[in-house]
């Protein structure tokens, strides 16, 4: 086993400590962020055409994410300067002002969430950490260099964990569950005793698949 995949946090893990420097300035994670949610992303590179074409996507997204209470921070091993020129690139040629900001990371800081790219020198893979308030990780995505990610499910992703952590499982596809659209799913009966009740107290196809309408 690699440094690198020693280092890996995993779900449920405290996210791990560093201090970096950014396109807004230096900051210190998970600790500037407490209270808070927020998406850390990895990218492969500066000017290059999918990195492009994804922070255009979360820049497009950005005020959904702020709704939810969740920061976008975004990250690669380029220099701070590399991402600052990027950024006016982007403003000057797609008419997208980056709002968000972006590490300016080392081997080291890679190395840690376990973001170098087998076989592709010094390039991050395209990772996404999803953390709640509290500092753990909740969800990763990883995903290779040549496909860019599905900013809409990264949305969707945060708005779902929020919603679970209050309300119960979300089904596959919420909110628009070919089977129970938008509805909640109930934790699974604990007892005999539970079991028997269920299907008198929610609706569903059996007493271990039941649900209940969303909490506005």
């Amino acid at each position: 086993m690699d440094q690198a995949t020693m280092n890996m946090p995993l779900l449920g893990d405290i996210f791990p400590e560093m201090t970096v420097q950014t396109t807004h300035g230096p900051m210190t994670l998970p600790e500037d962020m407490n209270g808070k949610w927020f998406v850390l992303f990895s990218h492969p590179a500066d000017f290059t055409p999918v990195c492009t074409t994804e922070f255009v996507g979360f820049q497009k997204r950005f005020a959904q994410f702020q709704e939810m209470g969740c920061e976008l921070i975004g990250m690669s091993i380029d220099q701070v300067f590399s991402h600052i020129k990027w950024v006016e690139w982007i403003k000057e040629k797609l008419d997208v002002e980056i709002e968000f900001p972006i590490i300016a990371a080392n081997d080291s800081i890679a190395m840690q969430l376990g973001l170098l790219h087998p076989g592709k020198g010094t390039n991050t893979v395209r990772a996404v950490f999803i953390v709640d308030p509290f500092g753990k990780v909740r969800l990763i995505l990883y995903y290779p260099q040549e496909i860019g990610r599905n900013m809409d499910e990264i949305v969707r992703a945060v708005k779902a964990l929020q919603v679970s952590d209050k309300q119960g499982a979300m089904p596959a596809d919420w909110p628009n569950s070919d089977l129970i659209g938008d509805r909640v799913i109930v934790p699974p009966a604990g007892d005999v005793f539970l079991a028997k009740e269920r299907l008198e107290q929610y609706e569903g196809y059996d007493w271990w698949f039941c649900h209940k309408p969303l909490e506005k």
